[in-house]
C-alpha cells in the first residue's frame, strides 16, 4: 500500500510556536496532510491559522481536553496511513521522511522514534530512544545511545506512527491528562500485542523544549504532581506480572517516608489524584485489554540499563 502522511499538531496556545515552526513543517512535508488540533487556544493561534495557512486543516476543540485528546482527535480526521506527530515547538530538518518511512517495510512496526535535537538551556541533547526498568516499584525510564535500534516508547512529541494500529490499540489514553506518560503507556500496550517501536537516527527534528506550552505555562511543582500521578496510573492500569505488583506494594511505604522527608507534596498530591481516577482506570483496563504476545518482562528485558 502507498504510504500516505498526515502530520498532526495538537496546539494549546502555542501560537508564537506555530508562526516559527510551521513553515519548516510544510516545506520538509511536502505532500502530506497538515492537521493542526487547537485545544481551546486563549491567544490568536486560530485566527493566525485561519488567515496565513489556509491549506492546513484546522480542527478546533470547545473545551480545553489536553495532549491526548486532541492527538486522537487529528489521528481520527486524518487520511494517511501513516500519521506524524508534533509538537508546536518541534521543527523538521531537511528530509527526515525518508529514512523513518523506509523501516515501515516491516508489518510489524507501530512507530517509529525521530531523532529529536532537544535544545536545553544553551545546549543540544539528542533524544528519542528510550528503555526502562522496572525499580523500587515504578517503571524508570531512561535514555539509550541515539543510535538505530528497539526503543521503549516513541514520543508522542516527535514520532511516526500506523494509524490503523494506533486506533487497533485504543490511541492515546485520556486518563493521563493533562500530559506526559501516555506515548509511553501506549508504546508499552503495543511492544505486548507483539508490535515493533524503532528508533531512526537519520530522521532528525529540532526540539525547542524550553520554548515548549507547558513549560511556560505551568509551573515545575503542577509538572511533577501530573507525573506523579501518570506513574502511579501507569503500574496500576498496565503491570501483571505479580511479582512486580507486590514490589510496587511493598516499596510503597519507602516513597511515602521520602516524600514526608523532603516535603515533597507533588507526591502526595500525585497519589491523591491518581487515587481518583480509579474508576476512569477500571474503564481504561477494561478497554485496553489486548491479546498478549509478550509478558511485562519480556517487554522490559530487550532494554538493558547503560
Amino acid at each position: 500500500m502507498a504510504q500516505k502522511i498526515s502530520v498532526i499538531i495538537p496546539n494549546f496556545n502555542g501560537c508564537d510556536l506555530l508562526a516559527k515552526n510551521l513553515p519548516s513543517v510544510i516545506k520538509h512535508c511536502p505532500n502530506c496532510q497538515i492537521i493542526v488540533v487547537d485545544d481551546a487556544s486563549a491567544d490568536d493561534s486560530v485566527n493566525f491559522i485561519n488567515k496565513n495557512f489556509k491549506k492546513i486543516k484546522l480542527i478546533q476543540l470547545p473545551k480545553n481536553k489536553g495532549f491526548a485528546y486532541a492527538a486522537n482527535a487529528g489521528i481520527k480526521a486524518a487520511d494517511g496511513n501513516l500519521v506524524l506527530l508534533l509538537n508546536s515547538d518541534v521543527a523538521p530538518r531537511a528530509d527526515f521522511l525518508k529514512p523513518a518511512l523506509s523501516l515501515f517495510a516491516h508489518d510489524k512496526v507501530f512507530a517509529i522514534g525521530l531523532a529529536d535535537y532537544s535544545h536545553e538551556k544553551g545546549k543540544i541533547v539528542v533524544r528519542g530512544r528510550g528503555g526502562g526498568v522496572f525499580k523500587k516499584g515504578f517503571l524508570e525510564h531512561f535514555a539509550l545511545v541515539a543510535e538505530s535500534g528497539e526503543t521503549l516508547w516513541v514520543s508522542g512529541g516527535s514520532g511516526l506512527f500506523d494509524k490503523e494500529k494506533f486506533l487497533e490499540l485504543g490511541g492515546f489514553d485520556e486518563i493521563f491528562a493533562p500530559f506526559y506518560w501516555e506515548d509511553i503507556d501506549l508504546s508499552f500496550k503495543a511492544w505486548k500485542k507483539g508490535y515493533l517501536c524503532l528508533f531512526e537516527p537519520n530522521s532528525k527534528v529540532n526540539h525547542f523544549h524550553q520554548e515548549g506550552t507547558i513549560k511556560k505555562s505551568k509551573s515545575d511543582f503542577y509538572i511533577r504532581t501530573v507525573s506523579y500521578k501518570n506513574q502511579f496510573l501507569f503500574v496500576w492500569k498496565n503491570i501483571s506480572d505479580l511479582l512486580w505488583l507486590i514490589q510496587h506494594l511493598a516499596w510503597f511505604p519507602y516513597h511515602l517516608v521520602k516524600a514526608l522527608a523532603t516535603l515533597d507534596l507533588a507526591f502526595f498530591i500525585g497519589f491523591l489524584w491518581a487515587l481518583s481516577q480509579i474508576p476512569s482506570l477500571v474503564v481504561s483496563c477494561q478497554l485496553s485489554i489486548v491479546n498478549c504476545q509478550l509478558s511485562d518482562r519480556e517487554v522490559l528485558n530487550k532494554f538493558a540499563k547503560p
